[in-house]
């Protein structure tokens, strides 16, 4: 790998996709991945209710045994969800009875969490609901001597390629922007600075802008709408899913005492 991708020399970094995870984020103090719509979004209300969850690159078989193994429920896909099933529709979670564990895979977000566990020092899961808190616990938690990464997760093309997705970089944003406030003498790369101002261009109309775009209209249009109105709950959680030995569990303020 070219070593200007892995943009050392800054503190804070960014880039995007499983293949940007691994330029940045592996040898990170902290690396945290923004899928905005929908699996952090849907970490962040899973882990606000006290679930835990457990990333998985894909739902196949290799899934339910995975599952099964960890003694937690599968995710079942979108379009397969009837009105007790959860999904990756962060309603599905709001809604669900006596769920304790659960695995929730996705190419995209938690394909990359799942390439994270064994490599960065911490791995966080951020959305725009809960930007503000993953920055704080950062901050708080830094010994003056890691790394950021921050990845926007993007979604796939029709062949299995990268699309750059505009939501993420506003979630990745949001975190980034909150970071440069509290630790303003930390060095941002330009493409974290981008980031940062892609959010800045939009946090005055993030529901708007949210239904708006591609992937935003992509689930409206297939009725979701509800999942993209949770995702624009900015900072309404204090939640902090960190990934602790493949299991993502809440280290914010309601456990700054574990």
């Amino acid at each position: 790998m070219n070593p200007a991708h892995q943009q050392h020399g800054w503190t804070v970094r960014f880039d995007s996709g499983l293949s940007g995870a691994a330029a940045v984020g592996l040898d990170a103090g902290f690396a945290v991945v923004v899928d905005v719509l929908s699996f952090t979004t849907s970490l962040s209300v899973a882990v606000d209710r006290g679930i835990e969850v457990l990333p998985f690159r894909w739902r196949d078989e290799s899934a339910a045994a995975y599952a099964g193994q960890h003694d937690a429920v599968l995710a079942v896909g979108r379009r397969e969800a009837v009105a007790d099933s959860v999904s990756l529709s962060p309603g599905s979670i709001r809604r669900a009875v006596g769920l304790d564990r659960l695995v929730l895979p996705s190419p995209n977000g938690s394909a990359i969490a799942h390439s994270l566990a064994e490599s960065a020092r911490v791995c966080v899961g951020a959305s725009l609901r809960n930007a503000r808190a993953v920055a704080e616990w950062i901050a708080a938690n830094d010994d003056g001597n890691a790394s950021v990464a921050i990845i926007a997760a993007g979604e796939r093309w029709p062949d299995g390629t990268l699309r750059p997705a505009v939501e993420d970089v506003w979630g990745a944003g949001a975190v980034l922007a909150e970071l440069g406030r509290l630790r303003p003498g930390w060095a941002m790369s330009p493409e974290s600075e981008m980031a940062v101002a892609a959010w800045r261009a939009v946090r005055k109309r993030v529901g708007v802008a949210l239904e708006q775009c591609a992937s935003g209209r992509e689930l409206t249009a297939a009725g979701y709408g509800p999942d993209v109105r949770v995702a624009a709950e900015v900072d309404e959680s204090c939640s902090v899913p960190v990934l602790v030995g493949g299991v993502f569990v809440d280290r914010g303020q309601r456990h700054a005492s574990s």
